[in-house]
């Protein structure tokens, strides 16, 4: 009887004590998971420590200033209010129900990106709408041929704030924003006269092939917008630290800084972009939908200066429709693109001819051969040239001809007034120029004596223009320097017009005594007076060098880092 009351109480103390352990178990495991749990709060990414895309901290006012579409006559007063703050489980049930095959899930981080697109960055919003008209479409074509997700049109606006000449710390360029190594490695041409990076149409077709690609390595389009960011390298140096885990955000403490919120803001830029009107942003004016573009392919160099000029359309709106000529010059090395809008289209076809030929010796100046400056007979500072003719015979072309005498069709059309290829047997052309004899000795004295004796003055003698007339020709008819032509009759080309009255010749005659001391007065005046535009000059040619030496110097820095960053 005494042992079974003793193994009783021996149980039930036996009970009482595992009781009171597993309590306190159970205990220390809920403070331990409040205790993780608090952790975790603190935790959270305030707005102050995420390291924004760079499109998201430009100035609205150089983004206005480098948006190569013009939205200068935008209606911002567009009807809207103030901006309007949701419940989290608002934001995530609009992002659930978004149709998408990619994941867009919410969090802290995506709400900050939220927050800041609909409310310090809404009148970037507002523009980025009304581009978003223009680039869009060509965005989702692209991606709908290669079967991607047309979500991804999106991308560019935390790339490059939809700005086709953006360019980052380190190089990137463009809307896709490609670094040099990675463009050219998907086919962007990238040149001192051409950045195909910046070119809308190539640059997205060259991103869609990039982001497939990217796709076909992770399977996961989190860790392809990842990896499109900061390189594969970078990715996969993430997933080896975190234990190989394929989960963006299980590596996103891995990631570099920059990448851990480029995922939420291109979270935030697709959300904001469906829901905009949700938080009172409207576009500002619906630029995309009113212009109509045409797409010509140029064969022969150009510069945008003759489009303007004969075509009567601003120069800057060529260059915001062909971001990719970064010197406004299209090279005719090759067929380019040259995209205009619709109705100036037809206008360029019907005077293709008359663009090509509209000052162009003025914008192309570069020298096919040296031989006569090396050897003396000719000088840059005299500007005086001789044609080289040849007669046609039969069989000729114009392409022939011009192979034979190394120079081009365009320059022979332009230098004989051709307005097109059809030669006839006989017809003596113009074909190069050479360069003529320098100045004597004694016709620089006689020219120096004209400016600088008081007791002399200059008569002057006229020629009007008649039709066929070239300087060239009015310069051998009075046996003057074509130079001489250009500098009397203060000429910045060798172009002229019918009944223009030139100066052809200059005598020096002496003064009546009475008048030496007026003229004199006038040559001192005249004296200080090209004192100071030789000032000018020289200060505005050290001032262009310079910037010229910057820009080079620069380019070279960014090559520099660029060899640094993990490319794909």
């Amino acid at each position: 009887m005494k042992n079974t009351v003793l193994l009783s109480l021996i149980f039930l103390f036996g009970n009482l004590g595992l009781y009171a352990q597993n309590n306190t178990s159970y205990k220390n495991d809920n403070e331990s998971e409040n205790s993780r749990s608090q952790n975790n709060n603190s935790g959270l990414i305030s707005d102050s420590s995420i390291v924004y895309p760079e499109s998201m901290t430009e100035n609205i006012g150089t983004l206005l200033h480098e948006w190569q579409l013009d939205l200068s006559k935008s209606d911002l007063d567009c009807t809207r209010g103030a901006n309007i703050t949701y419940h989290d489980s608002v934001y995530a049930k609009r992002l659930y129900d978004l149709p998408t095959v990619m994941e867009l899930s919410y969090n802290q981080v995506v709400k900050n990106h939220i927050e800041m697109y609909a409310g310090r960055r809404r009148d970037q919003v507002s523009y980025m709408l009304a581009l978003g008209e223009y680039y869009f479409p060509m965005f989702e074509e692209a991606l709908d041929r290669e079967g991607m997700p047309l979500e991804l049109k999106y991308l560019p606006v935390i790339e490059s704030a939809l700005n086709p000449t953006a360019v980052s710390r380190v190089g990137a360029t463009g809307l896709w924003q490609f670094m040099l190594k990675t463009g050219k490695g998907y086919g962007l041409e990238v040149n001192s006269l051409v950045d195909e990076r910046r070119d809308p149409y190539k640059s997205t077709q060259a991103a869609v092939k990039y982001l497939k690609d990217l796709y076909t390595i992770y399977g996961d389009w989190n860790l392809v917008i990842a990896a499109y960011n900061c390189g594969p390298g970078n990715v996969n140096k993430a997933i080896a630290r975190s234990g190989g885990k394929r989960d963006y955000w299980e590596i996103y403490n891995r990631l570099p800084r920059e990448t851990r919120g480029y995922v939420p803001a291109f979270i935030a830029a697709n959300y904001i972009m469906n829901h905009y009107a949700d938080h009172n942003i409207c576009p500002a004016g619906a630029y995309g939908s009113e212009l109509a573009l045409d797409t010509v392919h140029v064969n022969e160099e150009m510069h945008f200066e003759q489009i303007a000029g004969v075509l009567n359309m601003p120069v800057s709106e060529i260059k915001r429709l062909n971001p990719q000529y970064k010197k406004d010059i299209i090279p005719g090395n090759k067929s380019y693109a040259l995209v205009l809008p619709t109705e100036k289209m037809y206008a360029y076809i019907d005077q293709n001819d008359s663009i090509r030929n509209y000052n162009r010796d003025t914008y192309f100046t570069h020298r096919t051969y040296t031989d006569d400056y090396m050897n003396g007979s000719a000088s840059l500072a005299d500007g005086n040239t001789t044609d080289v003719y040849y007669q046609v015979k039969r069989g000729d072309n114009l392409s022939t001809i011009a192979r034979r005498n190394g120079t081009t069709v365009a320059r022979i059309k332009s230098w004989n007034g051709l307005t097109s290829d059809r030669l006839s047997v006989g017809k003596r052309l113009i074909v190069g120029k050479r360069a003529a004899p320098a100045q004597s000795a004694e016709t620089q004295q006689q020219l120096a004596q004209t400016i600088t004796d008081g007791k002399t003055t200059t008569v002057n003698t006229y020629y009007r223009v008649k039709k066929g007339d070239t300087l060239g020709e009015i310069a051998r008819k009075n046996n003057v320097l074509v130079s001489q032509l250009r500098s009397w009759n203060n000429l910045k080309s060798t172009r002229i017009d019918i009944n223009d009255q030139l100066i052809v010749g200059q005598k020096v005659v002496a003064l009546p005594a009475e008048k030496e001391q007026e003229s004199n007065q006038e040559a001192k005046q005249e004296d200080q007076h090209v004192g100071s535009n030789i000032i000018s000059d020289y200060l505005k040619s050290q001032l262009n060098k310079t910037t010229e030496a910057e820009e080079i110097q620069i380019e070279e820095e960014i090559e520099k880092i660029s060899d640094f960053v993990v490319d794909f």
